[in-house]
């Protein structure tokens, strides 16, 4: 049978408002009276019913965690680490709610009735409409991912360009100097900040760029396989290529050893992401450990503060990347 307030109250002899109060941390209530409370709660296993403590407390108590797209340019480890992240930090205080800004047909559901308060994973430009419209519904907001131009807005993002720029310049001091890139989906503003990261690296590095070695992917694992047999099939191929994310670099692999050629003793290759599945691969995938579980745990610890406190200063955070140096990159002599 399901526990109410109204047992707690029994027992504890006090009202059923004291407890209501109790469970929400009211200020009126002593700090004796809310640990008591707390308690007998947690002994019960009181699980709160958040229908009708929306209807007090005038909440929904959903969280929206709002990708892009949910489709199949958004990779599943990405899709799991961002959730994974979040849930972590909202635990069971809030009802989670996921879905792709594509989902909408036009934001109108999309009020402070359902949502307490939203997590956008931001993957494109075409997402400032929905941000815009956020914002004027004064529905609190913190954006993972992508730089946004807003100063009220919490915005929290990994540092992808400087992160490629670093794992470039590994491959350079290895002796590489034919590196090609292998591109994420175009109009992902991941896509053109791990592009800048790697022209940056050729460009201080004195190293002619050459159009042919940058090759359109879209963050699927066919994607890199296909970009690859394109680079594979060039007069003078790559010594090294850097896939703009973990999936395209396993379907490059697959590529690579079709064509019989081996990694990375012919063509060293590298990723982004720092998928746990990279160190399985023969051999281990070097990449870039970009956070997600993280940003996304800070993201929603940051919109929890918002609603409690019913606070809006914006704030820039960045999170580093960290290059993951394993078997995929060899030394040229």
């Amino acid at each position: 049978m399901e526990v109410t307030i109204k047992d707690i109250a029994k027992i504890a002899n006090v009202s059923h408002t004291t407890v209501s109060r109790a469970l929400n941390n009211s200020p009126f209530i002593s700090d004796l009276t809310k640990a008591k409370i707390m308690t007998i709660a947690k002994e019960l296993n009181y699980v709160p019913n958040y229908s009708a403590k929306s209807l007090v407390l005038n909440r929904s108590y959903n969280i929206g965690l709002i990708f892009t797209t949910i489709s199949e340019a958004t990779s599943s480890r990405f899709f799991y680490e961002t959730i994974s992240g979040v849930n972590s930090a909202i635990k069971g205080s809030y009802n989670l709610v996921v879905r792709g800004i594509d989902d909408y047909r036009d934001f109108t559901s999309v009020n402070s009735k359902r949502f307490d308060g939203i997590i956008l994973m931001s993957q494109s430009n075409s997402d400032n409409s929905f941000i815009y419209y956020l914002m004027e519904k004064k529905i609190p907001l913190v954006v993972l991912n992508r730089y946004i131009d807003e100063s009220s807005i919490v915005n929290i993002l990994s540092s992808d360009k400087k992160g490629v720029y670093e794992a470039v310049n590994y491959l350079i001091q290895n002796g590489h100097k034919d590196i090609a890139i292998i591109e994420g989906k175009k109009g992902f503003n991941s896509t053109t900040e791990r592009k800048n990261g790697f022209l940056d690296a050729l460009i201080k590095n004195k190293i002619q760029i050459n159009s042919k070695y940058i090759v359109e992917g879209n963050y699927t694992i066919g994607s890199g396989y296909d970009a690859m047999k394109k680079l594979l099939s060039l007069s003078e191929i790559p010594t090294a290529v850097f896939c703009s994310n973990d999936e395209m670099a396993i379907g490059a692999m697959k590529a690579t050893v079709e064509a019989g050629l081996n990694v990375p003793n012919d063509i060293s290759i590298m990723g982004f992401d720092g998928m746990q599945l990279g160190d399985y691969l023969t051999p281990a995938l070097t990449t870039v450990r970009r956070p997600i579980i993280e940003i996304s745990k800070i993201g929603a610890e940051k919109l929890l503060s918002i609603i409690e406190n019913n606070t809006d200063d914006g704030e820039k955070i960045y999170i580093s990347t960290e290059l993951i140096k394993r078997d995929s990159v060899a030394k040229l002599t």
